[in-house]
C-alpha cells in the first residue's frame, strides 16, 4: 500500500511538472493572463503578465494518476467512491474554468456573478451527496473533533453538508491570492489525509483509496509549486482552487469525519471569516477591521513578504494537522 502511495505522489508530481513546462508558454502566447484586482496591493501590478488557469495541469495529472491506480490497485468496492469524489472536484473545476474564462473575456477580475457561482456549487454538492447516499456512505451522525462526541442530525445533516462543501470550496478559492499559498496549504492537508489513511486507529490498511487520492493530490500540488512559488510563473486560477476545494471536501467525507476539514483547513476558514468581518464591519461602522481582506493581503500590507505568509500558513496548518491527528 505504501509503495503505491509513493508511486501516486511521483506520477502526479512528474506529470504536473511536464504539463506546466510544456504549456505555460502556450498560455502566455494566447495572452491568458490573470486580470489583477484594481484595488489590490499595488505591488501585485507586476504580476499582470502571469498566465492563469494553471490548475488544468495538476487536475490533468491527478486524473491520470487516479485512472492508472484504478486499473491496478484501487479496490473494486472503493472505485465508485473514488470517481464520485473526483467527479465532484472536476465539476467544481469546470465552474472555476467558466469563471476564469469570463474574467479573461471581460479583461477584469470579475467573472461569474456570486449568485451564479453559488447556485452551481449547490447543484454539484447536492449531486455528490445524493450519490454518496445511494452508495450507503452517508451517516447522518456528525462526529465532533476533539470532543469525542457525536450528534445525530437526521435530515439536517444534508443542510450542514451542503454548507460545509460550498463553504470550504469558496474558502480555498479565497486563499489563492498570493504565490504558492493555496498549493502549499493544500499539500500539507493532503499529506495529513494520507497519514490518516495509513495510521488512523481502526483504519490501518482499510483506506487505500484515500491514501492514493491524497498522494495524487500531494504530488500535484508540489509539482505545481515548482512554477507557482514566488515569483510565480503560473497561477492556478479558479479552475484549480475550486477543484482543490471540492477534492478536499470529498476526502473529508470519505474518511468519515467531514468537520475535520474545518480544523486542519483553519487557514482557509480564516480567509473567508476575514472577508465577512471586513464587509460587515465596514457596513456597520464605516471602518475597516483589516488593512485589506482576505487576511493574507492584510499581512502583506503589514509588510510581510509573500514567502513569509506562506511559511506561516504552512506552519500553522502543520500544527493543526498534528493536533487533530493526536487528539481527534
Amino acid at each position: 500500500m505504501f509503495l503505491y502511495f509513493i508511486l501516486s505522489v511521483l506520477i502526479s508530481f512528474i506529470i504536473t511538472v511536464i504539463l506546466s513546462k510544456k504549456f505555460i508558454p502556450v498560455l502566455i502566447s494566447k495572452k491568458l493572463n490573470q486580470p489583477i484586482y484594481e484595488i489590490g496591493p499595488r505591488w501585485h501590478k507586476s504580476k499582470a503578465g502571469t498566465p492563469t488557469m494553471g490548475g488544468l495541469f495538476f487536475i490533468g495529472a491527478i486524473v491520470i494518476t487516479i485512472a492508472l491506480l484504478d486499473i491496478f490497485v484501487i479496490p473494486h468496492d472503493k472505485r465508485a467512491l473514488v470517481f464520485i469524489t473526483l467527479g465532484m472536484a472536476l465539476l467544481f473545476g469546470v465552474i472555476g474554468f467558466i469563471d476564469d474564462r469570463a474574467k479573461l473575456l471581460k479583461k477584469q477580475n470579475e467573472g461569474l456573478k456570486a449568485y451564479q457561482k453559488f447556485l452551481l456549487q449547490i447543484i454539484v454538492a447536492s449531486a455528490y451527496l445524493a450519490l454518496l447516499t445511494a452508495c450507503g456512505e452517508i451517516d447522518t451522525t456528525l462526529s465532533i473533533p476533539f470532543l469525542h462526541t457525536e450528534w445525530e442530525l437526521g435530515n439536517w445533516y444534508y443542510v450542514f453538508a451542503l454548507f460545509l462543501i460550498v463553504g470550504v470550496n469558496n474558502s480555498v478559492n479565497l486563499t489563492d491570492g498570493i504565490d504558492g499559498l493555496c498549493s502549499s496549504v493544500t499539500a500539507v492537508i493532503a499529506a495529513f489525509f494520507a497519514v490518516c489513511a495509513f495510521l488512523m486507529p481502526g483504519a490501518e490498511g482499510t483506506l487505500p483509496h484515500i491514501a492514493y487520492m491524497s498522494g495524487a493530490l500531494f504530488g500535484g500540488c508540489i509539482g505545481f509549486l515548482v512554477y507557482n512559488w514566488n515569483p510565480a510563473r503560473i497561477f492556478m486560477g479558479d479552475t484549480g482552487s475550486l477543484f482543490l476545494g471540492g477534492f478536499l471536501s470529498g476526502l473529508a467525507f470519505l474518511i468519515g469525519s467531514p468537520l475535520i476539514i474545518v480544523v486542519v483547513g483553519l487557514w482557509y476558514i480564516m480567509e473567508t471569516v476575514s472577508v465577512i468581518l471586513q464587509v460587515s464591519g465596514y457596513k456597520l461602522t464605516k471602518k475597516r477591521i483589516f488593512k485589506m481582506a482576505p487576511i493574507h493581503h492584510h499581512f502583506e500590507k503589514c509588510g510581510w513578504s509573500e514567502v513569509k505568509i506562506v511559511f506561516v500558513a504552512v506552519l500553522v496548518t502543520m500544527m493543526l494537522c498534528a493536533l487533530t491527528y493526536f487528539f481527534m
